[in-house]
């Protein structure tokens, strides 16, 4: 036989990769491109593209977060605008009414009037007038159409108590109309329908939004009273423009784009200077519902985009607060949303087509380059094809190696070389090797045979080995009764008659011992023929199978002088057919015995235990005899092993541990040379 060559070769092995008659092989090559095109492809047709859309999405949201945050700072400048003028008219009220030319005023009362008129104008204000405790009107510009005004607003009630105050209050048109007709005729607005307002029954809206200041002033004979000042809101457009001027200067917006600022008085723009359509404001159009919901119900600043009278835009809007600490309107910013939207799409597209472009010039390259690597390989696997049909001499033909592939399909050729020429040399093997496998399995079938007639035939002396040394016992129990029987016997001949009681005992005793002997000759049949007495799996107390074992093995131990220690706790039972059992306990005693040649001791003991989670009983077997080395305890239990050369066959443990282990048991084994070795026999309770 040659070295390395595989057992399993047949002369089919070499075309065996033939493909099947009526079958059409694969195109070579095919797979190799289209995978070489896709790994070339692949980068710029698809993780490119991934990678541009994952950052072209993250530029869009922060291009959008940039808006809005524009938009904020909108806002903010817008309310600060708000926030100076409210500080500003509370600041010159409050000079006017500590100034010395007001307290010479107020000595004259034709003069104060006109005084407050011209103060009126110089401040900016729609009204002033000076208010006494009990609210009738001490002077008013312009002119009053009451004697008296309302004293419960916060501010004044502030003023009363000497404390300058300044907020944005909701007047109704007859308080209006008390102050001015003019201011009133000026709160009144046409609502025009809006889309996507909430819908509303009213036509107009007379109300009026006023900043409303309050100073405390003192009397010519030391009363206090109150100078109260306000700006109208309503159409206000000087209010709204400067707004806007200051939010959106001249090129803070790109080309097209235009902001816009307005004032609600709720939902309804009261001045504003957003286009309804060229030359006409938006002037009483209303909010949008989503918007009005966010801002006037929950109280919460608007920073998104929102459709506004005819068109969306990047919108701000924040609620104002009145006196009363009622939301009574709202202050918006915003700028036109679609040039900014024109914008991106422009510079996606221009990101887009540079992307395609750059692609058209870079894929002819790639697949010129990868041409030069998928022809050879092409090559290659027409050629593997070809020998896989059969044919040996198919050779690549590539003659140049400037690069790994040609010299892998140079060696590739030397291979196809070295194949052809083993293949020759191994179907003459394959032959020689077929004859010689044909010759060792006729071998071992011969073998195998005479292994199974040997087997049987040590099973046998194992058993006829152990009938003999039992047979001998028997006989030796059996002539003490023969004796006993036959001195009572001539016991009876003698005293026969009316003394017949007199050898009542002699008659008892010789009962006992024929009793004796029958059990004796019956177990040993047991023992020695169990397929003639096999009896059915039973449970059994593992101390009365201990009990019916010991007279078997009980002239062995009077020929040693061993001594029996028993200790019989066990209180469960276990399932196991009797006869098997006794076999596994009387191989065991027999084995303890034969390791005392000189004497000893043999304990044996039964006690419940558990095992895996399982109750069972646990039998021992334990001798004080020669004990065994390591080395013979790891073989023990293997067929045939034995370390009593002229007295056993080395199958006796093997058996026992097989039929333990069959009944779902446990054997083993403890031993220490010079003390002793002990045996345990664990079996499961009986359910």
């Amino acid at each position: 036989m040659h070295d390395g060559l595989s057992p399993a070769l047949t002369p089919g092995t070499l075309k065996s990769a033939k493909p099947a008659p009526g079958v059409t092989a694969k195109k070579p090559g095919r797979s190799v491109r289209f995978r070489l095109l896709a790994i070339a492809l692949l980068p710029t047709l698809v993780i490119l593209p991934l990678l541009l859309a994952i950052t072209i999405s993250r530029w869009s949201d922060r291009f959008d977060a940039t808006l809005i945050s524009k938009v904020n700072g909108d806002l903010t400048i817008a309310h600060q605008y708000l926030s100076r003028i409210l500080e500003t008219t509370e600041d010159r009220i409050q000079a006017l009414g500590a100034s010395a030319r007001f307290r010479d005023i107020m000595a004259d009362d034709g003069q104060i009037d006109s005084y407050l008129d011209a103060s009126r104008r110089d401040l900016g204000l729609d009204f002033l007038y000076i208010v006494e405790p009990d609210g009738r009107v001490f002077a008013s510009a312009p002119a009053p159409t009451t004697t008296t005004r309302r004293t419960d607003w916060p501010i004044i009630a502030s003023a009363m108590r000497g404390i300058a105050n300044t907020e944005i209050d909701l007047f109704e048109n007859h308080e209006l109309a008390e102050l001015s007709d003019d201011l009133a005729e000026r709160s009144r607005l046409e609502l025009v329908p809006t889309p996507a307002a909430v819908p509303t029954d009213r036509t107009t809206e007379t109300r009026g939004m006023v900043i409303q200041s309050a100073a405390p002033i003192s009397f010519g004979d030391g009363s206090r009273g109150v100078m109260v000042g306000g700006i109208l809101l309503n159409q206000n457009l000087v209010f709204i423009d400067t707004i806007n001027d200051l939010v959106y200067q001249e090129a803070s917006l790109p080309e097209g784009s235009r902001g816009t600022a307005t004032l609600f008085l709720e939902d309804v723009r009261v001045s504003t200077n957003v286009r309804l359509f060229e030359g006409r404001r938006a002037l009483g159009t209303r909010v949008s519902a989503i918007v009005r919901s966010a801002v006037l119900d929950e109280g919460r600043t608007w920073l998104d985009s929102a459709f506004v009278v005819n068109d969306w835009y990047i919108s701000a809007y924040e609620p104002i607060v009145d006196s009363f600490g009622q939301r009574i309107g709202m202050l918006y910013v915003g700028f036109l949303e679609a040039p900014f939207e024109d914008m991106k799409y422009e510079t996606l597209f221009i990101i887009a087509l540079a992307f395609l472009v750059i692609t058209a010039a870079s894929i002819p390259i790639f697949l010129r380059w990868a041409r030069g690597i998928f022809m050879p390989l092409e090559r290659m696997t027409g050629t593997i094809a070809r020998v896989e049909g059969g044919d040996l001499s198919a050779r690549t033909g590539l003659d140049e190696a400037n690069d790994e592939i040609g010299r892998v399909a140079t060696h590739l050729d030397d291979l196809l070389d070295r194949l052809q020429a083993r293949d020759r040399q191994l179907r003459s093997w394959n032959e020689e090797l077929n004859a010689r496998v044909e010759e060792r399995t006729r071998e071992l079938k011969l073998a195998n045979r005479q292994l199974e007639a040997t087997t049987k035939q040590l099973i046998m002396s194992e058993k006829l080995a152990a009938i003999g040394e039992i047979t001998a016992g028997v006989a030796h129990e059996i002539n003490n009764p023969i004796a006993v029987m036959q001195g009572n016997l001539e016991v009876v001949r003698n005293i026969m008659g009316d003394k017949a009681e007199q050898a009542a005992t002699e008659l008892r005793l010789l009962d006992e011992q024929i009793h004796r002997i029958s059990m004796i000759v019956t177990k040993l049949l047991q023992f020695a023929k169990p397929e003639e007495y096999a009896d059915y799996v039973e449970s059994h107390r593992p101390p009365d199978v201990i009990t019916d074992c010991l007279p078997l093995v009980k002239h062995l131990l009077h020929k040693s002088d061993i001594a029996i220690e028993r200790g019989d706790s066990a209180t469960r039972l276990i399932v196991m057919n009797r006869t098997e059992l006794q076999q596994v306990l009387v191989n065991l005693m027999v084995n303890a015995i034969h390791a005392m040649p000189d004497g000893g001791r043999m304990t044996l003991r039964t006690f419940d235990s558990r095992l895996d989670d399982r109750d069972g009983v646990t039998i021992e077997v334990e001798d004080s005899g020669v004990g065994m080395p390591t080395e013979v305890l790891q073989k023990v239990f293997d067929p045939f092993f034995t370390t009593k050369r002229d007295r056993g066959t080395g199958l006796g443990l093997s058996i026992s541990h097989t039929l333990i282990e069959r009944q779902g048991g446990r054997m083993s084994v403890e031993s220490e040379p010079g003390i002793g070795t002990k045996f345990s026999v664990w079996l499961p309770e009986a359910a």
